[in-house]
């Protein structure tokens, strides 16, 4: 087994980065922080913070499975993501019990944590991301 620690974040995937967060300032009263090009998912990315976690908005900076994300559902719920103790771990415990995974291995994402996605057919439906921090990167509160 694995310990899930919280929801790190919920991502929103959008067409413009720039309009969506100017949304939800005027509505929500979020102000976006750490905004990066994630160039080895071709993605661009910007938190919210909420609490102890964000929402985070996501737009394809050449990731074509975003592209046919907004062109199939338009903008929406793209994923959610845990942060977990262990990826590494987490990702064997779960290949152990026959979880499918996307990723069988972490890869280097956002802030520079590592990430591995569980594919949606053992959730439901639902895109599950596991984060482990880079302690390098520490979030301030």
């Amino acid at each position: 087994m694995f310990k899930v620690k919280k929801i790190d974040h919920i991502a929103i995937c959008v067409a413009d980065i720039d309009a969506a967060a100017a949304k939800y300032k005027e509505v929500l009263g979020l102000e976006g922080r750490e905004r990066e090009v994630v160039a080895s998912q071709r993605t661009e990315a910007l938190l919210l913070p909420l609490g102890e976690s964000s929402l985070e908005l996501i737009a394809p900076a050449g990731n074509e499975g975003l592209t046919k994300f907004l062109e199939k559902r338009g903008p929406g719920l793209h994923h959610i993501a845990v942060e977990v103790e262990g990826i590494e771990g987490a990702l064997a415990f779960l290949k152990g019990i026959g979880v499918p995974l996307i990723d069988e291995t972490p890869r280097k994402g956002a802030r520079g944590h590592k990430v591995a996605f569980v594919h949606p057919k053992a959730t439901g439906g639902v895109l599950v991301e596991l984060v482990e921090p880079d302690d390098s990167h520490a979030e301030h509160a």
